[in-house]
């Protein structure tokens, strides 16, 4: 699964961009199943984890970055600062050996495997969100699925311990890769 790594990061990646592209000018309030945040706050969400992904595959560290990310990153613009991000993370995402690297994160160096996939997860997870939020479709790529549920699998009761998940919402028998993963995210389907 690594080797396609990058290739689905993308995947979510846009995914993600395409949902947020979508938000109407009178939708920055409307809330969000993350019930402290409406749309306005998710959107920043977005762009305050994704502008650590450039400079962190480019072996940069947590302290050496500082404050850097301090602040309104998204300005009057929340649309071109997630724009502008996401680019940024794919690109860090593709480079050669990209995959292989080790990154600074807070809980120590980390491959840069995992971390890629914590983003896949991340970006599946709250391409629903926003989806449900617009009231649009709520559809997550299939791939992207895969990948958020393996991410779970390896970290979600971590996640949930620290309070970045709620607990697994209970689902009907036989239901879709879909639904289990933003059931296992804490999310009711």
């Amino acid at each position: 699964m690594e080797a396609d790594l990058a290739r689905v990061h993308r995947t979510a990646v846009e995914g993600l961009v395409a949902n947020v592209e979508k938000i109407g000018d009178d939708q920055w309030h409307l809330p969000t199943p993350n019930t402290e945040w409406d749309v306005r706050a998710l959107v920043e969400h977005l762009v305050g984890g994704t502008v650590w992904v450039a400079p962190l595959m480019a072996g940069e560290t947590i302290a050496g970055i500082g404050d850097r990310f301090s602040g309104d990153l998204v300005g009057d613009d929340p649309k071109g600062a997630f724009r502008r991000a996401a680019a940024e993370a794919m690109a860090a995402v593709e480079e050669p050996g990209a995959v292989d690297r080790t990154v600074d994160l807070s809980r120590g160096p980390t491959p840069a495997a995992d971390y890629i996939l914590e983003r896949i997860g991340d970006a599946g997870m709250h391409t629903w969100d926003l989806a449900r939020a617009l009231g649009i479709d709520e559809t997550i790529d299939p791939e992207v699925v895969a990948y958020g549920r393996r991410l779970l699998a390896q970290i979600g009761d971590e996640w949930r311990r620290y309070g970045a998940l709620g607990p697994i919402v209970p689902t009907e028998p036989g239901a879709d890769e879909q639904t289990l993963f933003i059931a296992e995210s804490g999310r009711t389907p």
